[in-house]
C-alpha cells in the first residue's frame, strides 16, 4: 500500500518556510524506494581506480552514477517521486518542472516510463544537447528565463495555469530516491572515511547523509560547490538560506543561486564542511577522469574529484568516496577539458 509520508511533499517548490527541519529517512523508506527504482535499473557500480589514488594519495572508491540510464543519480529520485504521485492520484494530468539537465531527463524519463505527460522548463542558453534528450524522452520543453531560478519561478505559475503537478528541485521523495545510491555505496564499500558529493539543489548531499544515518555510519560527508555558484557554501557557513545573485559555472548541475531551506538545514546538521573549486580546478578534474578512469564527467560530476585534490594533503591515506554523477558531457565543453590537458 502505498504511503502519503513516503511518496507525497506538502512543501511549495520554492520552499518559502522560514524554520525547516533537517530531513530524516528511514531504511525502510529506503527500501521501498530501491523497489521503485530496480523496477527500470540495476545498481550502479563503484570502482577504485589506481591512477586516482597515485593522484590524491587515498584509497579512493567512485560510485559510478553517471551509468544510470540517464548518466546521473536523478534519475532515481524522478522515478520513486512520479510513481507515488500516480499512486495517489490515477488520474494525474501530468508534471512539470524546472531544470539545467539531469533533473529534467529524470522527470521527463520517469513520465514517459509510467505513461504521464511531462513538461520541463529550462532557462534560454541552455545545453541544446540536454535539450534534445529531454525533448527524446517526449516531454514538451519550454525556454524561459536567462538562469535556472527564473525558470522555476516561471515553472511555479505555468503549474497552475495547465493544472500540472509542479515538481519542485529539492523534494522528500526526489531525497529518498536519489539516496538509494548512497546505500548501495555504503553496503558495498565498508569504513569509508568521507564522501565528496556535488552540491545542486541539495538531493544528492541529503540522501548521503540520511542513509549515512539511518544505517548508524561515521563517514564524513563534504559538500562540493563551484566558488562562482556558492550559495550552498554561504549557506552552511551562516546556519540559513543565503541567496545569491548570478551562479555562472560551467557546471550545470551546481549552478544555484537560492537554496532550499530543507536541504541547508539537513546540510549543516550532517555535514563535515563545504568545499569551493575553480572553474580551472574543475576543468582539470573532468580530464583527469578521462585519462585516469577513462570517464566522461560533466562539470557538476567532476567536482567531487576536484575538492578531494585541493584537500589531498588532509586526506592522504584515507578511504575516500567520490560521487561521479553527471557524465552528460557536450562536445563543446569536452573541447575545453582537452585544450585545459593540453595546455
Amino acid at each position: 500500500m502505498w504511503s502519503r509520508r513516503l511518496f507525497f511533499d506538502e512543501r511549495t517548490a520554492m520552499n518559502q518556510v522560514t524554520e525547516a527541519q533537517p530531513l530524516t529517512v528511514q531504511l525502510g523508506e529506503f527500501d521501498a524506494a530501491r523497489e521503485i527504482v530496480y523496477r527500470h535499473m540495476r545498481p550502479t557500480p563503484t570502482h577504485n581506480w589506481p591512477l586516482l589514488d597515485q593522484r590524491t594519495g587515498c584509497e579512493v572508491w567512485v560510485k559510478h552514477e553517471n551509468m544510470t540510464p540517464l548518466g546521473a543519480f536523478k534519475v532515481r529520485g524522478g522515478l520513486v517521486m512520479l510513481s507515488g504521485l500516480k499512486a495517489l492520484d490515477p488520474d494525474l494530468n501530468g508534471v512539470i518542472s524546472a531544470t539545467r539537465g539531469n533533473h529534467g531527463q529524470s522527470i521527463s524519463y520517469a513520465a514517459r516510463m509510467l505513461g504521464l505527460k511531462a513538461v520541463i522548463v529550462v532557462p534560454f542558453g541552455n545545453n541544446p544537447e540536454i535539450n534534445a534528450a529531454i525533448k527524446a524522452q517526449g516531454a514538451e520543453l519550454i525556454e524561459h528565463g536567462e538562469d535556472f531560478q527564473e525558470a522555476l519561478e516561471f515553472t511555479i505559475n505555468l503549474a497552475r495555469e495547465r493544472a500540472l503537478k509542479m515538481i519542485g528541485p529539492y523534494e522528500t521523495p526526489l531525497v529518498r530516491g536519489v539516496g538509494t545510491y548512497a546505500i548501495e555505496l555504503f553496503e558495498e564499500i565498508k569504513n569509508l572515511d568521507a564522501v565528496y558529493v556535488a552540491i545542486g539543489m541539495g538531493s544528492g548531499i541529503s540522501g548521503l547523509i540520511c542513509a549515512r544515518d539511518a544505517m548508524g555510519l561515521k563517514t564524513e560527508i563534504i559538500g562540493v560547490v563551484a566558488e562562482n555558484a556558492p550559495a550552498y557554501a554561504l549557506s552552511f557557513e551562516k546556519g540559513e538560506v543565503v541567496a545569491t545573485n548570478t551562479a555562472d559555472t560551467l557546471a550545470d548541475g551546481v549552478a544555484c543561486r537560492a537554496p532550499d531551506a530543507t536541504a541547508v538545514a539537513t546540510i549543516c546538521k550532517g555535514a563535515a564542511r563545504i568545499v569551493r573549486v575553480s572553474e580551472d580546478e574543475i576543468l582539470a578534474a573532468m580530464g583527469h577522469y578521462l585519462s585516469d578512469t577513462h570517464n566522461l564527467a560533466e562539470g557538476a560530476g567532476a567536482v567531487s574529484l576536484a575538492a578531494l585534490i585541493q584537500e589531498k594533503e588532509a586526506m592522504k591515506g584515507k578511504r575516500v568516496g567520490l560521487i561521479l554523477s553527471g557524465g552528460n558531457l557536450d562536445r563543446a565543453k569536452l573541447r575545453r577539458v582537452l585544450d585545459a590537458s593540453d595546455g
